[in-house]
């Protein structure tokens, strides 16, 4: 399986690269025109994020559109008497 094929960690458990060093770094040893610097870049790097996260949002509503929600996994229609010894009946379906 490649690595594209594999399905990502939760946004909670995942690095994000620099912007996961950056939020630890300190700022202590920064002039105030170095921390000037770095809000525009990083407000520049946020209205790249948010332009993307758009066009691939409008992405995937258009693929959805196209081909439909993915469906839920098929399970297998339970028969009269297939329950185990001991599981309760199932209240939905008609008792014979």
């Amino acid at each position: 399986m490649d690595d594209d094929e594999r399905p990502r960690p939760p946004a909670s458990e995942q690095k994000f690269g620099a912007a996961s060093l950056l939020s630890q770094e300190s700022l202590d040893s920064y002039s105030l025109d170095e921390l000037d610097g770095r809000k525009a870049l990083l407000e520049n790097e946020i209205s790249r994020i948010t332009a993307h996260r758009a066009q691939a949002a409008s992405h995937r509503i258009a693929a959805e559109a196209l081909f439909g929600k993915s469906p839920a996994p098929a399970t297998p229609p339970v028969t009269a008497g297939d329950e185990g010894p001991g599981t309760p009946p199932d209240p939905f379906r008609p008792q014979s």
